[in-house]
């Protein structure tokens, strides 16, 4: 070749700045070293570290043939940044545009400052390069696998181009670049095809259809290998004075050194090598420490069906509250994984304290599973993941990798598989649902959420408490999980037969194949698998009658007065009673005069609307007074305590009476759990689980109608149901009578008497017409389906939310996958008189420590405040004036050493006088807010 053609060799692709001197570029990559590494390092991510589950899938479009999957995911890296050769890109540093120009490749200085250069990115110049050569050159067809490949190139930034992109790109040629240019990207091409064999191994994907699956999965892996080659710690940057002419050639000792080393410094954990599960309660019994004999017949149920799968499906497991779902969905996921060759498990919680509880009983799980090495990669996946202890642990074991054999640990947060993006990679994830279900949310590099999903088992709980919005988002995952072939587990109390079969549906219409046959009846409690038959099983334990009354009020009192009646004389020998309201207020008005009449050492309220350290002391009084019975369990003789939902769900805690709000009929039935939930003596008169209803105007009436508050939260129609079936009844026995009562109240059929039936059917329209109008507003931003067989990425998160996780945006608005109504989240902390700020006064740890406002916050200090998160209310927090103001209001708050802390930066800080108080007034929003340390936060408007 003439010098003339080795002008590809000057495009450069990497620089880096003097440390001491921002402005100052003191070192570069040439573009066809940058390309090497990328290579190198996509092929050893394929070879070492990719998960054989999703190997397999895109195996499934080559004819089963893992080694052309190695073959294609090292060319693609190795061209990823071909469009890196154009003058728009060049001319983003002048002495190596002059390095360019010298030649032949000529980048005019003016385009640096034309508006339009951003939009011609080199991605999506790569792209229409890439299409162009593999159609022109190789034989490709132009609208078939050459326009699927292109798009994988154009997607490598996170955004997949559409079509005025690529329209832009070839309008303007002075910034794509023709002539000279398109040589030398013909030239990056060919090079970068003959280090993978030549023209024929690439020529063999001509005529492969590439689903939209396979094609983010393998703009992932590119992603994933391009990120850690551009990281100048792993792979150091040349210094700026080697770029001369004439330019260096390429080095394959070099690369293959540079390679080496990058990896071994990068160290990923070794793949885990799951065993199959042979005997079921001896397996329970090393995983779970139980004795064999003492096994559910529901956790042998869901560990067959694991087992019985032929092919990637969907397990639900429904039973009873205490079955022991979680152990049974764990050890199904050993089996899964096992049958399939997954690499890991997601678990999704609803909430940040049912993960970190569930985070503990995981790391327990996986210090057992066989062929898991000491260094498998960890994550605990939500908004104050750093607050936890035994998960920070972990972080320093991951920055610390000489860990040796990690002796009764498991699990390492590794230094490079953390942030938002990053995490969800690791091998085993806990999470918070929504970690889940921003796989169905147009975002910003999509992709690498979908690999992380895509290589795992992903076990879903409390599958029932989810509303119709995040519903369409956790449909549309299925769909996709259905698509790449990764086993999903999901766990309910009990789920009516309609919602059952759209989740069944949902995973079904991604993977190929008929879809099942809707189940009816399968009995309860049961577990179904993709292409199995029901398989009911027999609850564990005696039937468990409740008695069930209602709060009928005296018409000369109010309700408060008739629940103090009924306190009195149900705890006049003592006992702990559990008072569940729907909303805070409710919690709060009932807390003040419960505290006035049996004193405020016997009262104990807990509710969303306390800082999340607050929060935590809490759950763990409630452990250790009404937890399961043993040596760290202080029951006392007389307590009450009033709660919103928070008791609902995954707290194992255990009262002598409840009184509860109605709700949805699935909600009582859950709250009962708690409800005489251990073997222990009870207080005399309250031997008999006894469950008291109210929170309704009028039980006479014709139909019984819920309080406001509980309409606002929950709807009327499921709230009319729930009554129609409660309001003549005596008795209900767990868990004889879950199924059918769900199934009734979620049926086709309305229950309840006649007189009725009137305004059930106005309140059923109302709820419908919600419905449609939920799913239209979560249809805004919803992934489509997985496409045809010629479907591209192209436009594939068009009108999308940006980044899912919404860095600088509106809290209420970015990254959404729970509905509106989902409240602001802010920081609280303190001002001193001197108009410094400290932390509260009043936390357990750390309490008053002043906070620099300049300088970055500490470490330990922003632990702290992060730890004094505080949800507002949902009517200050709505997509209204209001909800506008209040947003605007917080944003005077604004310091710069939270702008310093990673943990700290872009959150909204409410600032407390010493009385606990502060007013927020801006535009339509006038409220004052109070902290009661007894009640939680109260507000109000001005």
């Amino acid at each position: 070749m003439g010098s003339d053609d080795w002008a590809w060799l000057s495009v450069w692709a990497k620089t880096g700045r003097d440390p001491l001197n921002s402005a100052a570029v003191t070192r570069w990559l040439p573009l066809h070293q940058h390309l090497a590494d990328t290579a190198g390092v996509a092929g050893l991510l394929v070879d070492q570290w990719v998960s054989p589950q999703v190997l397999a899938r895109l195996a499934r479009d080559l004819d089963g043939d893992a080694v052309e999957v190695r073959r294609l995911v090292t060319w693609l890296a190795a061209v990823h940044d071909v469009g890196k050769a154009s003058p728009a890109f060049a001319v983003q540093n002048d002495r190596l545009a002059d390095v360019m120009r010298a030649r032949g490749l000529v980048a005019p200085p003016r385009l640096k400052d034309d508006p339009q250069r951003s939009r011609a990115r080199h991605e999506y110049v790569g792209q229409d390069a890439v299409r162009r050569w593999l159609a022109d050159e190789l034989g490709f067809r132009f609208r078939g696998a050459a326009a699927q490949l292109a798009g994988v190139i154009g997607a490598h930034h996170g955004v997949p181009s559409t079509p005025s992109d690529i329209a832009l790109v070839r309008e303007r040629s002075d910034l794509a670049g023709r002539g000279e240019w398109e040589q030398a990207r013909a030239a990056v091409l060919r090079w970068a095809t003959d280090l993978v064999g030549g023209p024929a191994v690439v020529k063999r994907f001509a005529d492969v259809t590439f689903d939209r699956p396979s094609q983010v999965l393998l703009a992932a892996l590119v992603i994933m290998a391009d990120w850690i080659a551009s990281n100048d710690e792993l792979f150091p940057l040349d210094p700026l004075h080697t770029a001369q002419e004439p330019p260096v050639r390429p080095d394959p000792d070099r690369t293959a050194a540079r390679v080496g080393a990058g990896w071994r410094e990068l160290e990923l954990p070794p793949r885990w090598t799951p065993r199959p599960v042979d005997d079921v309660p001896e397996a329970f019994a090393a995983r779970f420490g139980r004795d064999p004999a003492t096994v559910r017949p529901v956790q042998v149920a869901a560990v067959e069906a694991a087992r019985a799968q032929e092919r990637p499906g969907l397990v639900v497991v429904e039973a009873p509250m205490g079955e022991g779902k979680t152990e049974a969905a764990l050890l199904a996921a050993e089996a899964l994984a096992a049958r399939f060759d997954a690499d890991g498990c997601f678990v999704a919680l609803p909430t940040r304290a049912t993960t970190d509880a569930m985070f503990g009983r995981v790391l327990a799980w996986m210090r057992v599973l066989p062929g898991l090495a000491a260094d498998a990669s960890v994550m605990l996946a939500h908004g104050t993941a750093s607050l936890n202890d035994e998960y920070r642990g972990l972080l320093w074991r991951g920055q610390i990798r000489d860990v040796g054999d990690g002796g009764d640990e498991a699990g390492i947060a590794h230094h490079w598989l953390r942030g938002r993006k990053k995490g969800p990679l690791a091998q085993f994830v806990i999470g918070t649902v929504d970690q889940v279900l921003v796989a169905g949310l147009k975002s910003r590099h999509l992709m690498l959420r979908h690999l992380a999903l895509a290589g795992k088992v992903v076990v879903i709980d409390e599958v029932h408490a989810y509303d119709v919005y995040m519903s369409s988002y956790l449909d549309r995952v299925l769909h996709w999980l259905g698509a790449y072939g990764a086993p999903v587990v999901l766990l309910s109390a009990t789920l009516p037969a309609a919602r059952r079969a759209e989740l069944l549906a949902a995973y079904d219409s991604g993977r190929a194949g008929a879809p099942e046959p809707p189940i009816e009846e399968p009995g309860y409690p049961v577990v179904l698998a993709s292409g199995d038959r029901p398989r009911p099983v027999p609850a564990s334990g005696t039937p468990r009658p409740v008695v069930l009354e209602r709060l009928v009020e005296d018409p000369e009192l109010d309700d408060l007065d008739a629940l103090v009646d009924t306190l009195r004389t149900g705890l006049a020998k003592g006992g702990c009673a559990v008072v569940i309201r729907n909303t805070v207020a409710r919690v709060q008005k009932t807390a003040d005069t419960l505290v006035a009449v049996f004193g405020e050492e016997h009262v104990t309220v807990t509710h969303s609307r306390f800082l999340a350290c607050d929060r935590a002391h809490l759950d763990a009084e409630l452990l250790r007074r009404f937890g399961p019975p043993g040596p760290g369990t202080q029951r006392p003789p007389l307590h009450i305590v009033v709660a919103t939902q928070v008791v609902e769900q995954s707290l194992d805690v255990d009262f002598d009476l409840m009184v509860t709000d109605l709700a949805p009929i699935d909600l009582v039935l859950q709250r009962m759990g708690r409800l005489h939930r251990h073997a222990r003596r009870r207080p005399a008169g309250l031997e008999r689980a006894r469950c008291v209803l109210t929170g309704v105007e009028d039980w006479a009436g014709a139909p019984v109608r819920a309080v406001a508050g509980s309409r606002r939260v929950y709807g009327e129609h499921v709230l009319l149901r729930a009554a129609a079936l409660l309001t003549d009844r005596e008795r209900i026995t767990l868990p004889t009578d879950i199924a059918p009562l769900v199934q009734t109240g979620y049926g086709a059929l309305m229950p309840g008497p006649a007189a009725w039936h009137e305004k059930m059917r106005t309140a059923q329209q109302t709820h419908e017409l919600e419905i449609v109008r939920r799913r239209e507003q979560a249809a805004e931003f919803l992934l489509g389906d997985v496409g045809g067989p010629r479907a591209t990425l192209d436009g594939w998160v068009r009108a999308g939310v940006g980044d899912a996780d919404g860095d600088g945006e509106d809290p209420r608005r970015v990254g959404q996958v729970r509905d509106g109504a989902e409240s602001v989240e802010v920081l609280v902390v303190q001002r001193d008189r001197d108009g410094g700020l400290r932390t509260p006064d009043w936390i357990a740890k750390n309490a008053g420590v002043q906070i620099p406002l300049d300088e970055q916050v500490p470490g330990k200090l922003a632990r702290t405040i992060a730890a004094c998160a505080l949800r507002l209310p949902v009517g200050m927090s709505q997509l209204n004036p209001v909800g506008d103001g209040v947003i605007r209001a917080l944003e005077q708050n604004h310091y710069a050493s939270f702008d310093r802390s990673p943990l700290l930066s872009g959150q909204l800080v409410l600032v407390l006088d010493d009385d606990r108080t502060a007013e927020l007034r801006h535009g339509a929003a006038a409220f004052r807010l109070t902290y009661d340390l007894r009640r939680g936060l109260l507000h109000q408007q001005l």
